[in-house]
């Protein structure tokens, strides 16, 4: 079962494009079923694709003056209802109507840009949203027959930082789908607050986090801005108040860490792949998607999406298949059976660049691939190894050539012959 995923995501290849936008692709989401892609961007537009014969289904003005950030269906709604959050500081709701038409209102405002919104699970009426302005609203929209009777915007709170309590300029909210009474927002520190349930604190300083994603087993995902992605399991973190306490760090557990991409110069998301969350995925300013296995980090698949930056990844509720979309007008849908086959990391190295915008350009084939094969032909019938065989079923490995090692790269590759990765924690 194991190397059958893993050769679906070797498989995995750009299917076709969905090209109606006139800016930035900011936010792509599937409904319940799956056979409708919702997208949003700067060009102010809606569109509701059938991304199966990548045509449009419906197109309409959604009412705001500015950027679309997040674009989502309301559940139990037919796929009629639509709530949008935008840089012109408004939340709006959209109905579409037996005709066709479609209705928008405003429901309610930030002080500032909107940048994402998170539906409430199993309920038609309630969302949430978070803002630059620091606030952390919940919208009701209560119902009367087909009317919308009774608009409600409640700030529950303001992020502030605890050091100086200022306000925190706030990216990401997601809620858990196993509970929805936990709730965690981010943004511009180093911060995932998750509310009825403990957070991981990075040790790390003038870190933002730009996006959130909970996996079925409730675990959370965390894009740190300019750093890593980090995965925080309910037992980790500092209580409700994020101080610097008496603590031994090292008693602390460690979040498993992606790395490889570069979250810089947008606000991105991240998100969960696999029918049970086996994987992580995000895009990168060098326009490519990651693939990494959940369980050890390990990069499996970097492939070419766009020709700048892949903000957006969204996975299929049911299918093996996603969309991506970012700074490119287009929207790009992924399938095992896509004829357009990306770049494979597999026998490929990054050159580290951290801290250097370009860093990507450093991109290269290593033609090396001895070691895992190696690795590959081993087996064993004792099922306690199972795990080891796991890790050895990618093609190659991935390593960094970091020009700030200072004489030490032949001791670094020579640790990391293995595959295991470790020689790039830091």
């Amino acid at each position: 079962m194991i190397l059958q995923k893993q050769d679906l995501l070797r498989r995995l290849g750009l299917d076709k494009k969905l090209d109606k936008h006139k800016g930035c692709v900011n936010t792509v989401s599937f409904n319940a079923d799956g056979d409708i892609l919702l997208s949003g961007s700067d060009d102010r537009q809606v569109i509701l694709w059938d991304w199966q014969t990548a045509s449009v289904k419906l197109s309409f003005d959604s009412g705001h003056f500015n950027n679309i950030f997040q674009a989502k269906f309301m559940p139990f709604s037919d796929d009629r209802t639509i709530v949008t959050s935008a840089a012109d500081k408004q939340v709006r709701y959209s109905k579409i109507l037996e005709s066709g038409q479609v209705e928008t209102s405003l429901l309610g405002k930030h002080q500032g840009p909107v940048h994402k919104l998170a539906v409430e699970p199993g309920s038609p009426f309630s969302f949430y949203t978070c803002g630059e302005d620091g606030a952390v609203k919940h919208v009701s929209c209560i119902f009367h027959f087909v009317f919308l009777s009774t608009r409600v915007a409640t700030n529950l709170f303001t992020c502030k930082e605890a050091k100086f309590n200022l306000v925190v300029y706030l990216h990401a909210i997601a809620v858990d789908p196993r509970n929805p009474g936990l709730l965690a927002v981010a943004g511009m520190d180093e911060y995932a607050r998750v509310y009825d349930i403990r957070s991981y604190r990075s040790e790390d300083d003038h870190v933002g986090i730009t996006g959130l994603a909970f996996s079925d087993q409730s675990e959370l995902l965390a894009s740190y801005s300019d750093e890593f992605i980090y995965l925080f399991t309910p037992d980790m973190g500092l209580g409700p108040t994020p101080y610097p306490s008496s603590t031994k760090t090292e008693e602390r557990m460690t979040p498993q860490v992606y790395k490889e991409h570069t979250n810089r110069e947008t606000v991105k998301g991240v998100n969960f792949f696999g029918p049970k969350c086996e994987y992580v995925v995000s895009g990168s300013d060098c326009g490519r998607i990651f693939i990494w296995r959940k369980k050890d980090g390990e990069l499996l698949r970097a492939m070419e999406a766009d020709r700048h930056v892949v903000n957006c990844i969204e996975s299929h509720p049911h299918m093996p298949l996603m969309c991506s979309s970012g700074i490119d007008t287009d929207i790009k849908i992924w399938t095992p059976g896509g004829t357009e086959k990306p770049l494979s990391p597999g026998n490929a190295k990054q050159a580290s660049g951290f801290g250097n915008p370009r860093w990507f350009d450093g991109y290269y084939v290593d033609d090396d691939d001895d070691s895992d094969d190696e690795s590959s032909e081993e087996s064993s019938d004792d099922d306690d190894s199972s795990e080891e065989e796991e890790n050895g079923e990618v093609d190659v490995e991935i390593t960094k050539d970091d020009d700030n090692d200072h004489g030490d790269d032949d001791d670094d590759d020579d640790e990391d012959d293995d595959g295991d990765g470790d020689g790039d924690e830091g």
